[in-house]
């Protein structure tokens, strides 16, 4: 995996778990060319070969903001081609977020604007500090949303909230991405690192394949009817079933101890 990044930070805590911080505090991380190509190249690897990790955070350098969205002054005076060019880079960035076999949690630690709000809604799910404010702005800079925000935000809140958001380019706090159903928890600043670092580890604690085709399952039954979904699902559970992660779970189980799973 190539960790030669200049705008991303990359930590592993542990064996198995990624922290990936965007790393550009000066401008509220906001989110320029270069990192959106240290994103792809970062994730777009780890759809067909995600190797020994188990879960991966993302958050964000500095206490101000998780990211503020692109970089307009690197835009500013950008041409149609280059800005068509720039956006394919992101859209590759994000989309491999999306598709990432390994769980992503966002660590959300202040503002998260326009394409820092959709990379949130790309992960599988989001922790937040209490002072976090969202945003999806676009419509009031001549655009739209075009990092997944018209399809992830709308599968968390719902068509009208998810209009109202996105038409409006309207700011909301945390606590109201609580009630809608965007965020999963709510935390003190000083314990955001804690909480999801604890959640983490209990994901990567668990069978890597299991998790895997538990994501996948979920992911993309959303897509189908529910009668194909649960066909799909089905498809996903016979991989477990002839794993050496399958007999572990069993025999840790009846041997009343914790299991050890190999991601085999």
């Amino acid at each position: 995996m190539r960790t030669d990044f200049t705008t991303l930070k990359l930590a592993v805590p542990e064996p198995g778990l990624l922290v990936v911080t965007l790393d550009r505090p000066e401008v509220r991380n906001a989110l320029n060319t270069q990192m959106g190509i240290e994103l792809r190249d970062l994730f777009v690897p780890l759809r067909y070969t995600p190797g020994d990790w188990r879960c991966i955070v993302i958050t964000g350098a500095g206490d101000k903001a998780f990211c503020s969205g692109g970089d307009l002054k690197e835009r500013k005076g950008m041409s149609d081609e280059t800005w068509r060019l720039q956006h394919a880079i992101f859209e590759e960035g994000y989309h491999a977020v999306v598709d990432c076999p390994v769980p992503v949690i966002a660590a959300v630690n202040g503002a998260a604007f326009a394409g820092g709000c959709e990379l949130a809604l790309c992960c599988d799910f989001i922790y937040a500090i209490k002072t976090a404010r969202f945003a999806l702005t676009e419509v009031s800079l001549g655009i739209m949303p075009g990092g997944g925000g018209t399809q992830n935000l709308t599968r968390a809140v719902g068509e009208r909230r998810a209009k109202e958001l996105i038409l409006s380019a309207a700011p909301f706090t945390a606590e109201q991405a609580l009630a809608w159903g965007m965020v999963n928890e709510l935390c003190e600043p000083a314990e955001l690192m804690d909480r999801v670092m604890d959640v983490a580890r209990r994901i990567s604690a668990n069978a890597p394949i299991s998790v895997r085709q538990a994501k996948k399952a979920i992911h993309w039954g959303l897509q189908m009817d529910v009668r194909s979904g649960l066909s799909f699902e089905i498809q996903a559970y016979e991989k477990m079933i002839t794993t050496e992660d399958r007999r572990e779970g069993m025999l840790a189980f009846n041997e009343k101890r914790k299991p050890v799973f190999k991601g085999k």
